[in-house]
C-alpha cells in the first residue's frame, strides 16, 4: 500500500475520531450506546458465521446452516445471541425518550408514531429496493431458487422490527408496572413463557395445537424490554442485577442439563425444537443473565468508552443501526450470488460442513463487512426522515415492499 495514501487514511480516521468526540454531549450515556452497538454487531457476525449455502445442479443457492453439520459450535450462539441486551437497552432508552417528550408537552401518541416511523422507513426501503432488483436479477439469468433464498434471508431479520414496534407501543404500561414493582414487573412474563413451554414440551405436548408456541412471542421479547424500562426508572439496582445474572445462569444450565432444551440459541434446519422462533424459556434465562451482567458492568464500560478511539466506532454503529440490521444479508448475498457462477467456493457457496468451511468463512467476513459499508453509504438515507418524498412515491414504495413480502414468504 502506498505510504502517502496510508498516511492520508490515518489522518482522516484521526480527524473523524476527534470530530465525533467533540460533538458528543458531556452527559451522553456511553455505556448504553456501547451495549447497543455490541448487540447490533452480533447480528451480522452471527448470521455471517453460521449461515451458508448449498448449490443445486442448476447453480441455484439454498439456505444451509453450519450448525447442522457442526453442532459443537452451538455454544457460540450463547454469545452471539444478544437480542436480550438489545431489548434491555431499548427499554431503557425508550423511558428516557418518553420522559423527554412528556417534558416538552408532546402527547404519547405523537412520540410513539415517531418511534415507529424510525423503525419502518429502513424496512420499507430495503424491501422496495429488493422488489425492483428481483426482476433485474432474473433477467440477468440468476436462478429463481437463488432469488427465493436471497429474499428469505433479507426478510429473515425483519421480524425483529415488528416485535420491537409492538413492545415499544407498550412502553407507557411498562413504565407503570416498573414504578409499582420494579424489576419484578418482568416476572409474570417469564412465568407465562414457562407455562407455554410446559404445555408444548411437557406430558400434554401431543394434545397441544401447533399455534400454541406463538403465545410466547410477545412476553418472550417483552421480558428484557421490561427489565430495561425498570432500569431506566432506577428500579433495577446492583442487588437485582446479581440476582438476574446468577439466577439466569442457573436456570439456563438447568434447562440444558435436565430439561433437554436445544443447545443452539438459533434455529437449526432439521431440528424438531427451536429456542428463538418464538422464544423459549432458555432465551429468557440467557436474557436475564445478560441483563444482570450489563447492569453490573455499566460503569466500567462507560469509563472504557471515554477513550475516543473506542467511542468513535460505537457512535458510527449506533447511527447506522437499522442499516446494519436491514442490509447485512444483502452484503453477504452480493458476494455469494456472483460466486455461485463459479461453482462450490469454499466458505461461500460450498456446503457448510466443518472446521475447514468455518476457517474459509472467517476469511470472507472482511469482504462482507466492506460490502455492507459500501451499501450502507447509499442506503443509510432510508433512516432519515423522508422529507420531500411525495405521497405517490411513498405509496409506490409500500406497494413494492408488499410485493416483495409476498414473494419472500412464498405466497406467490
Amino acid at each position: 500500500m502506498d505510504t502517502a495514501f496510508l498516511a492520508r487514511l490515518t489522518g482522516a480516521a484521526r480527524t473523524t475520531v476527534r470530530t465525533i468526540e467533540d460533538r458528543t454531549p458531556a452527559d451522553r450515556d456511553r455505556a448504553l450506546d456501547g451495549l447497543r452497538a455490541l448487540a447490533l454487531v452480533a447480528v451480522p457476525v452471527g448470521h455471517w458465521l453460521i449461515e451458508g449455502f448449498t448449490r443445486d445442479a442448476d447453480g441455484g443457492l439454498h439456505n444451509a446452516s453450519l450448525l447442522t453439520a457442526f453442532g459443537a459450535l452451538s455454544p457460540a450462539s450463547w454469545v452471539l445471541q444478544m437480542l436480550g441486551i438489545f431489548f434491555l437497552v431499548g427499554g431503557h432508552a425508550s423511558v428516557l425518550s418518553l420522559r423527554r417528550a412528556t417534558e416538552r408537552g408532546e402527547p404519547t401518541g405523537t412520540w410513539l408514531r415517531g418511534r415507529i416511523a424510525r423503525l419502518g422507513r429502513p424496512v420499507l426501503g430495503v424491501t422496495a429496493v429488493w422488489a425492483m432488483l428481483l426482476p433485474v436479477l432474473y433477467g440477468l439469468g440468476v436462478p429463481e431458487a437463488t432469488l427465493r433464498t436471497g429474499a428469505t434471508l433479507v426478510i429473515q431479520p425483519l421480524w425483529f422490527v415488528g416485535v420491537y414496534a409492538a413492545v415499544t407501543a407498550l412502553t407507557p404500561y411498562c413504565v407503570r408496572a416498573a414504578r409499582r414493582t420494579g424489576a419484578w414487573a418482568a416476572a409474570p412474563l417469564a412465568a407465562a413463557v414457562a407455562v407455554v413451554d410446559f404445555l408444548r414440551y411437557g406430558p400434554f405436548a401431543d394434545a397441544m395445537p401447533s399455534w400454541l408456541s406463538l403465545l410466547n412471542l410477545l412476553p418472550g421479547w417483552l421480558f428484557a424490554y421490561q427489565l430495561g424500562v425498570s432500569w431506566g426508572e432506577r428500579r433495577l439496582g446492583r442487588r437485582a442485577a446479581w440476582s438476574l445474572l446468577l439466577g439466569g445462569a442457573a436456570l439456563f444450565a438447568a434447562l440444558l442439563l435436565f430439561f433437554h432444551y436445544p443447545a443452539s440459541m438459533v434455529g437449526v434446519p432439521g431440528q424438531g425444537r427451536t429456542n428463538s422462533h418464538p422464544p423459549s424459556l432458555l432465551v429468557l434465562a440467557l436474557a436475564a443473565a445478560q441483563s444482570g451482567a450489563a447492569v453490573l458492568l455499566r460503569d466500567r464500560l462507560g469509563r472504557l468508552l471515554r477513550r475516543p478511539a473506542l467511542w468513535a466506532p460505537v457512535t458510527i454503529v449506533n447511527l447506522s443501526a437499522m442499516t446494519v440490521l436491514c442490509w447485512h444479508q444483502t452484503a453477504m448475498l452480493s458476494a455469494a450470488v456472483p460466486a455461485s457462477l463459479l461453482g462450490a467456493v469454499p466458505g461461500l457457496t460450498a456446503p457448510p460442513a466443518g472446521l475447514s468451511w468455518l476457517l474459509a468463512r472467517l476469511a470472507w467476513l472482511p469482504v462482507f463487512a466492506a460490502a455492507l459499508l459500501l451499501i450502507g453509504r447509499t442506503t443509510r438515507r432510508f433512516e432519515a426522515p423522508w422529507t420531500g418524498v411525495t405521497r405517490s412515491r411513498r405509496a409506490a414504495a409500500a406497494l413494492l415492499a408488499a410485493g416483495f413480502a409476498v414473494f419472500a414468504l412464498r405466497l406467490a
